[in-house]
C-alpha cells in the first residue's frame, strides 16, 4: 500500500474515461437519435475538489457525445477527448501541453480500449466492474461500480495520498 500510495502522491493530472467510468456504460437513444448519459453528482463533486487542490483533469473518450462536453464544462474540465478510439495521442498531447511525465498521470478506465494508457501511467485506475483484463493491469481498482461513486472514490484516493483530503472536507462542517 506504501508504494500505492507513493504513485498518488505524484499525480498532477487525472484522465478519466467517460462511459464504463463517469457512467456506468449505458447509452440511452431517443428517437430523434438524441444520446443520453446518466452523470453521478457526487463524482463530479469529487472531480472538483480534485480541482480544488490543483490536480488537472481531463476525459478522453472513445465516443463524441454533445452532454459529455456540456457535463465536463459544467466541471471546470477544459481538457475534453471525444472520438478517440486510440487514446494515446490525446495522452501524449497531455502530457506535452501540460509539461507531466508518466509518473504525474493517473488514468481512470473499465476497458480494453483504455490499456494501452494505463500501461503508461503511473497511477492505472480500474473501476470495480471494469473488464477483467483492465482490473489486472490496474495498480489500484474501486470498490465502486461506473458511474457509481468509482470516480469520487478515485479521487479521494488520490487527495488522501497528498494530504489534501481531510483539510478539504474540513471545509464542508
Amino acid at each position: 500500500m506504501t508504494e500505492l500510495r507513493e504513485r498518488a502522491s505524484r499525480i498532477r493530472l487525472v484522465i478519466f474515461d467517460v462511459d464504463g467510468v463517469l457512467t456506468d456504460g449505458s447509452l440511452y437513444l431517443g428517437d430523434d437519435g438524441q444520446e443520453y448519459k446518466a452523470f453521478n453528482s457526487r463524482d463530479g463533486h469529487g472531480m472538483v475538489l480534485l480541482q480544488e487542490s490543483g490536480i488537472r483533469l481531463a476525459v478522453v473518450t472513445g465516443r463524441t457525445s454533445n452532454v459529455v462536453r456540456m457535463r465536463m464544462e459544467s466541471l471546470g474540465v477544459s481538457d475534453i477527448f471525444q472520438g478517440y478510439r486510440h487514446k494515446l495521442p490525446a495522452y501524449e498531447q497531455l502530457k506535452q501541453v501540460h509539461g507531466l511525465t508518466d509518473d504525474q498521470v493517473a488514468y481512470v478506465g473499465d476497458d480494453i480500449i483504455d490499456l494501452p494508457v494505463m500501461r503508461r501511467v503511473g497511477l492505472a485506475i480500474a473501476v470495480a466492474d471494469a473488464d477483467p483484463r483492465v482490473r489486472e493491469l490496474a495498480h489500484w481498482r474501486t470498490t465502486a461500480p461506473g458511474g457509481r461513486g468509482a470516480a469520487r472514490e478515485a479521487c479521494e484516493f488520490i487527495l488522501d495520498a497528498q494530504g489534501h483530503l481531510e483539510p478539504l472536507l474540513a471545509s464542508y462542517v
